[in-house]
């Protein structure tokens, strides 16, 4: 079922970017869309403020696949600050878009990425 994603889109959900979690992480962010079982968990790598490598592991459909790949993606090399602005609708313009039926997987791309950068502050308070 491939109707109405765009071909990045599904470059991105059959050869996902960035699985895994990462080892004793800087951020961790886990989401889960209550609708429809989505699970995503972000971790984060970060080295004086930017973001060093980011990890994506879903249990979803197709749209969080790409949208969590993609994500990982466009954090790499961004500072903490720039990672905590990334809204759904730039997740959803990386891919070229998604069908409408799967926009929600932009948003919990990016509210997990936002859980990420929250436990990262956090710890940094100590």
């Amino acid at each position: 079922m491939t109707q109405g994603y765009s071909e990045l889109a599904i470059d991105h959900f059959e050869h996902p970017r960035n699985k895994g979690v990462i080892e004793q992480p800087d951020g961790v962010g886990v989401d889960m869309n209550p609708v429809c079982g989505d699970l995503l968990t972000i971790t984060l790598r970060v080295v004086d403020g930017r973001i060093v490598d980011a990890k994506q592991e879903v249990k979803g459909c197709n749209g969080a696949e790409a949208a969590s790949s993609v994500l990982t993606e466009l954090v790499i090399g961004r500072t903490v600050d720039e990672a905590e602005t990334f809204t759904h609708q730039q997740i959803l313009d990386a891919l070229g878009g998604l069908p409408a039926s799967k926009f929600h997987s932009a948003s919990l791309a990016a509210l997990a990425l936002r859980k990420a950068v929250a436990y990262y502050r956090k710890k940094q308070a100590g």
